[in-house]
């Protein structure tokens, strides 16, 4: 019995990939990451050309510098309303995200953590939900905001952003895999509230989920054209997405450069928060793949 206890089986040697094998992998991957970034590119090289050269020469490669002229030729468009699209779609996005990733823990949390009637039921209609698009609401919803006079209201595209069936399916994911049941024990036994040991336990464990939801839901309100283009007719309530859509209609009354250079400006940001939250959203993506 002890010489079979004692025994040390040998550990399986890792498997070396082959050059084939890495070769078929990173072909296409080498393809996809071209396929995305080379409208990126594009959008850099001519948003950085003299005003005006944005469509002439070579289209992927830089033709002389002019970022900072082009910028003062954009903020002194239609006396800088740009600028106010910009700070509308960041009020959105930073508020509609913040208050949909909170709603989202809660929800999944809830579902993930505590037993009632209906659970399953319940969550099978969220991911029903995940499966709807987006788009098919967009009628119904400004058919209800006309009926409560919410039209030409920040809050006809705040109150739809702040639902997201897609962050609660992830938060009821993490909160099941990241928050054991054993910590919310010992947080009842010491007298904490339920809703305490939320804030305090529970939020501090799914960070990393709650960053990934975040960012997922700011991108998704950042890009969010038909609600808002169907609920805003003001043009000093848009969002930076119509609002350039609605140059590029007027050719004569907006150069063209500077619909190419607004989208480009309009991008930053985005990159920014992934930037800044990319470690963040690793974590979350792995979180649970490993027992």
């Amino acid at each position: 019995m002890s010489e079979v206890t004692g025994r040390q089986f040998p550990m399986r040697p890792r498997r070396d990939t082959t050059p084939l094998s890495r070769t078929l992998v990173m072909v296409p991957l080498a393809v996809s990451a071209v396929y995305f970034l080379f409208p990126l590119w594009w959008l850099l090289v001519a948003a950085t050309k003299p005003f005006g050269r944005q469509f002439s020469g070579n289209g992927l490669w830089f033709g002389g510098f002019g970022l900072f002229g082009n910028i003062g030729k954009l903020t002194a468009q239609d006396n800088g309303i740009f600028w106010r699209w910009m700070l509308n779609s960041v009020l959105y996005c930073g508020i509609g995200a913040l208050v949909g990733t909170l709603l989202s823990a809660m929800a999944g949390y809830a579902l993930a953590k505590y037993e009632f009637k209906g659970r399953d039921h319940l969550f099978g209609l969220v991911l029903a939900a995940v499966l709807v698009p987006k788009i098919l609401f967009t009628l119904p919803l400004y058919l209800m905001f006309s009926g409560i006079h919410l039209i030409d209201n920040p809050l006809a595209v705040l109150l739809p952003s702040v639902v997201s069936p897609f962050g609660v399916y992830l938060s009821r994911v993490f909160a099941t895999q990241s928050v054991p049941d054993e910590v919310i024990e010992a947080g009842r036994l010491d007298g904490a509230g339920e809703f305490r040991i939320f804030r305090s336990l529970g939020m501090r464990m799914m960070l990393p989920a709650l960053v990934t939801i975040l960012l997922f839901q700011f991108v998704d309100i950042w890009n969010n054209y038909l609600l808002p283009a169907m609920v805003l007719s003001d043009d000093r309530l848009q969002p930076v997405t119509v609002g350039l859509v609605g140059w590029n209609a007027s050719h004569v009354a907006v150069p063209p450069p500077l619909v190419v250079i607004g989208s480009f400006v309009s991008v930053v940001p985005l990159l920014i928060a992934f930037l800044a939250l990319q470690r963040f959203w690793r974590a979350g993506m792995t979180a649970g793949a490993l027992k």
